[in-house]
Parts: C-alpha cells; structure tokens; sequence
C-alpha cells in the first residue's frame, strides 16, 4: 500500500495485524526509548523497527537500531533517509538513498472521520470548503482524516530538511482523486504549498511538497517524496 504511492527508487516494507511484533526484537538503546512506555505503544514501537530493519536489507544496508533525535525524529544510516508509520493493525517503512531521494514522509491512518474538533484546529478556511466539494462529490472517502494524514506526511518529509517544527497552518494542501480509481479502493494526488520559508536543498528553496494517497483496506495512507533540484 505504502510503497505504490512512492517512486521506484524507495523500498517499503509493512505488515499488518500484529505478525510483525511477535518474532520482532529491539536493538540495543532501543528498549531505553520505551522503558516507559504502555504495552500498545511497545507493541507499535517495535513492529515498526522491525518494518525498518527489513527495509534495510531490501535497500543493501545492514540492518541497525533506529534511535531517535529532536523531536522523536528517527535517526537512519548515514547515506539513508527514510519514515515510519504506524497505527492500529498496521505499522509500515519506507527508506531510500539519500542520494536519489532529498527526503520522504508517510502516514497511515484508520479509514474514519476524525474525532470532534480536530478538523477546526488542523484545516485553513480554504482546504475546508475543498474539503466540502471533495465530500460532496466523493462522500465514501473521508477527507478530514485524509487531510490530517497529509499534513503528517508533509511534517515528516520536512522536519529532515529543517530541523524544525511546521504547523498545521504553515502549509495549505490542495487534495485531487484520481478518476480512474474505483470506489473500492480510491487514490489521488495532493499538493502542500509552504506558508513559511521552505528548506534550501542545493541553490533553490523548496515552496511545495507533492504527494499521493490511497485508501485500502479500512486504512487510509499518504506519502511525499521529495527530489533533489
């Protein structure tokens, strides 16, 4: 699911359910990072470590720990850039070479709508009356959540590049369905147009980040890939 919203240079690995925990284990400074942690976020924490980890080995690199930097960041090899996601019955990986991708970002979420007043504190005026077109032509996908899992993918490809924190409102994205894609399985592309200086990636500043998107299987999933200029 994940990987086919990616470019082919990107490898992906992900499971679902819990198969992936059971005969998964964590690396040393690993257990440190979860010491506190309740049984569900353990479970989460590991099947997608375990996720990277295969991810690794499909992209030649040995397979290491996955600690974490500012702001719970992963910290890949040197050479990799990569993102995890995860959430209930379903964690997912996907990295690349630094040197064919800049950065990438995914999110995975339950294919439902999002609870009371989330919406309000996460959509600019504009991306909610798309959404209300986006509803009124298409009411079977949930846009709300497919908005809010966007704008984790877009935070997830850009905190690499800057180092920074990125606000909900500090990117307005513009979502689109693909036509060709059946009811049962819809996709679509979308676009996040930066509202703050973007990152510097060689001479030329990025000011929006593109994105795909899919709904499988009761979850909804996004991804961004980000060329090199």
């Amino acid at each position: 699911m994940i990987e086919e919203l990616l470019p082919d240079p990107v490898v992906a690995v992900e499971t679902h359910g819990d198969d992936e925990t059971g005969r998964a284990t964590l690396y040393p400074g690993e257990e440190a990072l979860i010491a506190r942690a309740v049984e569900k976020r353990r479970r989460e924490f590991t099947a997608a470590r375990a996720c990277a980890r295969r991810a690794m080995e499909k992209l030649g690199v040995a397979p290491q720990a996955v600690l974490t930097g500012e702001r719970g960041a992963p910290l890949w090899p040197e050479g990799v850039v990569g993102s995890m996601t995860h959430c209930e019955g379903y964690c997912a990986a996907a990295l690349v070479r630094a040197a064919d991708l800049a950065s990438l970002g995914i999110d995975a979420e339950p294919h439902l709508r999002l609870p009371d007043g989330v919406l309000a504190s996460i959509a600019l005026p504009a991306e909610l009356e798309r959404l209300r077109r986006l509803s009124a032509d298409t009411p079977e996908v949930h846009w709300d959540r497919l908005l809010f899992s966007a704008k984790e993918s877009v935070y997830k490809a850009w905190f690499p590049l800057t180092e920074k924190w990125l606000d909900f409102s500090e990117a307005d994205i513009s979502i689109s369905r693909d036509p060709a894609s059946g009811s049962t399985a819809p996709s679509g592309r979308f676009r996040a147009e930066l509202l703050v200086p973007g990152p510097l990636l060689g001479h030329e500043r990025v000011r929006a980040f593109d994105g795909r998107w899919t709904v499988q299987r009761g979850l909804l999933a996004t991804a961004v890939s980000v060329p090199h200029p």
